[in-house]
C-alpha cells in the first residue's frame, strides 16, 4: 500500500470512527495508525499537501475528545511521539493545537495518573516544549501546571522526573508562565521541594529541579540566596560534573540550557570567569567534542558559542583551543582520527569537514565558534599560537567551498549556501590580518571562487525580485548574501592570488550582479549593507558596470516591499477567515459553516425557496451574501495591487528591452571584431602547427631521456638507500667500539692501579719479614742472656749456701763476713731486679712475635686476593681486547 492510498484509508477510519464511535471502527482506526507509523515524518508533516494536514487534525481532534477510547488515544500518542523527532517535525506539530490537547488529555485523566496515556502524554509535551515558549494563554495550562507542581511535591512519584523536565520546559523564558507560578499560595513550599531535589542521586533530577529554580528565582530574593557568590562556585561545579558525567544525552542538553541561561546574566558570567577551575572544567567540556554524537556535539558547540559571547571567558576558550600544538597537530598527522586525540581543534575540524546531512547544525556552530574564536585571536596577542592551526583549517574550509555534485532542489541550495556563508565569513574575519591572509590566498583560487558564483547566477533564483514569494525572497536573499561575500573575499585576496583581480573585475561588470547588490543595499541588516557599499565602491569606475540595471532593480525591490506592507491587512483577514493560524491545511469545518455552505449550494442549483423559507432564517442568507462581497472586495484590492506590480514590472521589462538592444548591438560590434581577430588566430594557428609538429618529435625525444633519467635515479635512490644503511650499521658499530675502547681504558687504569697496590704490599711484606727476623735474633739473644743469667744466679746461689755453711762453721768469722754478706745480698738483689726486668722483655718480645705473626697471615691472604683480582682482571682485558680487534677486523671488512 503506498502512501497517498494508506492516507486516504486513515482519514476515512477517522471519519467513520467520528460518526458511529464503535469498536469494530476502533480496531481499524488502530490497525491503520499502525501502518502510518511506519511512514517518515516528514512525508506525513508536508505542508504542501492537505490530505496529510487532514489526517493529523483529524487524530488530533479525536485524541482531545473525551468519548474516544483510551487505547485508541494512546496509538495516536505514540505515532505523534514518533514524528516528533527533530526541531522542523516539533514546529509543524505546534500547528495543529496539539499543546493544548495533550494537557486536556491529562487533565480528564488527572483523577488517574498512573494510566499510561498520562505518561506519554507528559513525555510528549516534554518533546514538543523544548526550547518552544508556550502561551499561558492555551488550553488547559493553569490546570496543567497545578498537575506538574503536584507531582513534583509527591514523594516517590513515578511521574516526578517526566513532571520535572516538562515544568523546566514551560518555565524556561517564559515570562508569563514564571509569573503564574509565583503568584501561587504554596510557591515557598515548592521551592523547598525543588532544593531538596538539589542532593538527590539522579543527576537528571539534580538539572531538572536547579533549572527551574534558575528561571524562577535568578532575579528574586530566594535566587540571591541561592546563586550567592560563596554558592555559585559549588553550582558551576556540580552543572560541568552533569554535564561531563551525565546520565546520557538528555541530561546533558539540560545542563548546557542551564549553563547558557546563566551566562545571560552578567552577574552570574563575571562569577563564573573568576571561578578557578574554569579551564579545567572547560577542558573536559571540549573533551566532549569527541563524542560522535552529533545531538550531544551540538548541545556542547552551543555552550562554547555562548562562552565566546563573554569577553571574559573569550580569551580562555582560545587559549584552550588554539594551545600549542603537540605532534598530533602536525601536517603529517592529519590522518588520524580526531576523536582519538586530545586536542580540541581537531574535534572542532571533524565537526566543521562534516557533510551538511545528518551533522549540519553542527557543522554551521562550529563554523560560527571558529569565526569568533580566530577574530579574538587575530585582535589580541594569541596570532601566533592559531597559525598552525590554520594551517589544517583553511583546506577544510576550501574543500566546503567546492560545489556539490547535484544542487537541483531548493533543500540542498540552501543547506549549501548556509554553509558556503559561514565558512566566507570565517575567510573574511581571517583577511583582517596579513600573515592569516597570506595563508588564505594559498588556498584560494579564482576558478574556484568563479565557479561558485556562476552556480549559484544560474541556480534560478536570482532572476526575480519582485513578486516573489516569500520562501524565494528568503533563497535569494541567502544566495545573494553568498555571492557578496564571495565577491568580497575575492577583492581582499585579488592582489595575492593568480588571475583573481581579473575575474574580480569581470564578475563586477556581469549583468546579473546587479541583483544582489541591489538586494542587499536595501536590506535591513547592516553589514549587508555595508558589504555591497565596499563593492559598489570597486565596481562603480568599471566601465560596463551595470549602473542603470542596479538603479532599477534597487527601485523595483522597494516598489515590492511597499507592496507587502499594503498586502498586510489583507492577508490579515485571510488569516482571521482561515481555519486555524499557521495551519498547512484547513481545520474541519464547524456545524455553522457547513449550514451556510448547503444554503449556497442550494441557491446555486436553483431549488425552490418556498418549501424552505420555514427552515431558513434570512439572517442567514444576508450573511452569505455579505461574506460574497466583503471577499469580493477583498479580491479586488489584490487584483488592484497585482495590476500595480504588473504595471512596474512591465516599464522594467520596457527598460531591459532597451538595455538588450543596446546590447546587441554592442555585441555585434563586438563579433565583428572577433571575425577579424578569428582570420588572425587562424593563420597564427597554421604557423603554430608547424612549430607543434617540431615541438612534438622534441616532445618525444625529451620523453626518452626523461625515462632513462627516470630508471637511473631509481638506481640512484636504491643505492643511496643501501649506503644510507650500511652508514647506520656502522655508526651503530663505531658506536659499539668507541664503548668498548673506553672500558678498555678504565679497565687499564685499574690494573696499573692494583699492580702499583700490589708491589706496595709486596715491600711491605719484605719489610714486616727481615722485622721479625730481627726480632726472632734479637729474642734468641735474650734467651741466652736469660740463661747466662740464671746460670749465675744458681752458681752465687751456690755459693751463698756455702757460705753460710762457711759461716755456721766460721761464726768466728761471721763478724769479718758481715759486710761482705751485707754487700752480697745487695747485689743478689740487683740481679734479681735485673733478672726481672729480663722475663718482662722476654714477654713484650714474645707478644711482639706473635702480633707480627699475624699480621704476616693476614698480609699473605690480602696478597692471594690481590693476585687473584689481578689475574681476573688480566683475563677481562685480554678477552676486551680479542673482542675489540676482532670487531675492527670485521668493520674493515664491511666498509
Amino acid at each position: 500500500m503506498d502512501t497517498t492510498t494508506c492516507l486516504k484509508s486513515l482519514l476515512l477510519a477517522i471519519k467513520q470512527y467520528k460518526a458511529s464511535m464503535s469498536a469494530a471502527d476502533a480496531a481499524q482506526l488502530q490497525r491503520l495508525i499502525g501502518t502510518v507509523s511506519v511512514l517518515k515524518g516528514p512525508t506525513l508533516l508536508s505542508s504542501s499537501q492537505v490530505l496529510p494536514s487532514e489526517c493529523l487534525s483529524g487524530l488530533v481532534e479525536l485524541a482531545g475528545d473525551p468519548n474516544t477510547s483510551p487505547v485508541l488515544i494512546g496509538n495516536i500518542i505514540s505515532l505523534l511521539a514518533q514524528l516528533a523527532l527533530d526541531d522542523e517535525t516539533r514546529a509543524a506539530l505546534h500547528n495543529y493545537s496539539l499543546t493544548g490537547t495533550l494537557a486536556a488529555i491529562i487533565h480528564h485523566n488527572s483523577s488517574t495518573p498512573r494510566e499510561e496515556v498520562v505518561l506519554q502524554c507528559l513525555q510528549l509535551l516534554q518533546k514538543l516544549t523544548y526550547n518552544v515558549r508556550i502561551s499561558h494563554s492555551a488550553t488547559y495550562m493553569d490546570e496543567l501546571v497545578a498537575f506538574l507542581m503536584q507531582h513534583i511535591q509527591s514523594p516517590t512519584d513515578d511521574l516526578t522526573v517526566p513532571c520535572l523536565g516538562l515544568m523546566a520546559n514551560l518555565c524556561r523564558c517564559n515570562v508569563s508562565i514564571q509569573a503564574h507560578v509565583k503568584s501561587l499560595t504554596h510557591v515557598k513550599t515548592f521551592y523547598r521541594t525543588l532544593i531538596n531535589f538539589l542532593a538527590h542521586s539522579s543527576l537528571t533530577i539534580v538539572v531538572f529541579a536547579l533549572s527551574i529554580l534558575t528561571s524562577l528565582t535568578l532575579n528574586e530574593e530566594v535566587g540571591e540566596k541561592l546563586f550567592h557568590a560563596k554558592n555559585i562556585h559549588q553550582t558551576y561545579q556540580l552543572i560541568f560534573n552533569i554535564m561531563v558525567n551525565g546520565d546520557g544525552t538528555l541530561t546533558r542538553k539540560y545542563a548546557v540550557d542551564l549553563l547558557v541561561d546563566l551566562l545571560k546574566n552578567p552577574k552570574m558570567a563575571d562569577h563564573l570567569s573568576r571561578y578557578e577551575h574554569f579551564p579545567r572544567c572547560l577542558s573536559q567540556v571540549l573533551g566532549l567534542l569527541h563524542s560522535r554524537d552529533p545531538d550531544s556535539a551540538g548541545k556542547v558547540l552551543e555552550l562554547l558559542v555562548s562562552v565566546s559571547s563573554v569577553p571574559g571567558l573569550r580569551v580562555l576558550l582560545c587559549q584552550a583551543v588554539f594551545r600549542p600544538p603537540g605532534p598530533r597537530l602536525q601536517l603529517g598527522s592529519r590522518k588520524e582520527a580526531p576523536g582519538g586525540g586530545s586536542e580540541p581543534g581537531l574535534a572542532l575540524l571533524q565537526w566543521v569537514s562534516l557533510p551538511p546531512d545528518g551533522a549540519h547544525c553542527c557543522s554551521l556552530q562550529a563554523l560560527g565558534l571558529l569565526t569568533g574564536l580566530c577574530e579574538e585571536a587575530l585582535d589580541s596577542s594569541l596570532v601566533g599560537m592559531v597559525m598552525p592551526f590554520l594551517e589544517l583549517l583553511l583546506p577544510v574550509l576550501r574543500d566546503l567551498l567546492q560545489l556539490p555534485e547535484v544542487m537541483a532542489d531548493e533543500a540542498e541550495i540552501k543547506k549549501y549556501c548556509l554553509r558556503a556563508s559561514r565558512t566566507l565569513e570565517l575567510l573574511l574575519t581571517l583577511c583582517r590580518e596579513d600573515s592569516a591572509q597570506m595563508l588564505v590566498a594559498q588556498e584560494l583560487s579564482a576558478p574556484l571562487c568563479l565557479a561558485q558564483v556562476e552556480a549559484l547566477f544560474s541556480s534560478g533564483h536570482m532572476d526575480a525580485a519582485v513578486g516573489c514569494s516569500l520562501t524565494d525572497s528568503g533563497l535569494s536573499q541567502l544566495i545573494s548574501e553568498v555571492i557578496l561575500k564571495t565577491l568580497d573575499l575575492m577583492s581582499h585576496v585579488k592582489q595575492l592570488v593568480r588571475d583573481m583581480e581579473t575575474s574580480f573585475y569581470r564578475t563586477l561588470q556581469d549583468q546579473r550582479t546587479a541583483g544582489p547588490l541591489s538586494l542587499a543595499l536595501t536590506s535591513d541588516r547592516r553589514e549587508h549593507v555595508q558589504t555591497a557599499l565596499r563593492i559598489l565602491r570597486e565596481a562603480a569606475p568599471l566601465p560596463d558596470f551595470p549602473a542603470l540595471t542596479l538603479g532599477e532593480s534597487i527601485a523595483a525591490n522597494n516598489a515590492y516591499r511597499q507592496l507587502s506592507v499594503r498586502q498586510l491587512p489583507a492577508l490579515d483577514s485571510l488569516h482571521l477567515l482561515a481555519p486555524g493560524r499557521g495551519c498547512p491545511a484547513p481545520q474541519p469545518p464547524s456545524p455553522s459553516r457547513d449550514n451556510i455552505q448547503n444554503l449556497m449550494e442550494r441557491l446555486q442549483s436553483g431549488m425552490e425557496m418556498q418549501d424552505q423559507m420555514k427552515d431558513v432564517r434570512v439572517s442567514e442568507i444576508m450573511d452569505v451574501y455579505e461574506q460574497k462581497i466583503s471577499a469580493l472586495a477583498a479580491k479586488e484590492g489584490r487584483l488592484q495591487d497585482l495590476l500595480e506590480a504588473k504595471a512596474l514590472a512591465l516599464s522594467q521589462a520596457d527598460r531591459v528591452i532597451a538595455q538588450y538592444r543596446c546590447q546587441r548591438a554592442q555585441a555585434e560590434a563586438q563579433a565583428r571584431k572577433l571575425a577579424a581577430l578569428m582570420k588572425e588566430a587562424q593563420q597564427r594557428k597554421e604557423e603554430l602547427q608547424v612549430e607543434l609538429s617540431s615541438q612534438v618529435s622534441e616532445g618525444e625525444k625529451a620523453r626518452a631521456d626523461i625515462q632513462q633519467l627516470l630508471q637511473h635515479n631509481a638506481r640512484l635512490q636504491a643505492d643511496s638507500q643501501e649506503h644510507q644503511e650500511l652508514k647506520g650499521s656502522y655508526n651503530q658499530l663505531l658506536a659499539r667500539f668507541n664503548d668498548s675502547d673506553r672500558m678498555l681504558k678504565e679497565l687499564q687504569l685499574a690494573h696499573v692501579g692494583l699492580t702499583k697496590q700490589a708491589d706496595a704490599i709486596k715491600k711491605q711484606n719484605e719489610a714486616l719479614k727481615a722485622q721479625q727476623d730481627r726480632t726472632l735474633s734479637q729474642l734468641a739473644e735474650k734467651e741466652g742472656q736469660i740463661k747466662a743469667l740464671q746460670t749465675d744466679v744458681s752458681l752465687k746461689v751456690q755459693e751463698i749456701a756455702g757460705l753460710q755453711q762457711e759461716i755456721l762453721s766460721h761464726k768466728e768469722q761471721a763478724h769479718k763476713r758481715e759486710k761482705e754478706k751485707e754487700d752480697m745480698e745487695e747485689t743478689i738483689d740487683v740481679l734479681r731486679k735485673e733478672l726481672n726486668k729480663t722475663e718482662l722483655a722476654r714477654k713484650d718480645a714474645s707478644i711482639r712475635a706473635s702480633s707480627l705473626e699475624l699480621q704476616k697471615s693476614q698480609l699473605e691472604a690480602k696478597l692471594q686476593k690481590k693476585e687473584e683480582e689481578l689475574s681476573k682482571h688480566a683475563q677481562m682485558i685480554a678477552m676486551i681486547h680479542n673482542l675489540s680487534s676482532g670487531r675492527l677486523k670485521g668493520d674493515n671488512v664491511s666498509l
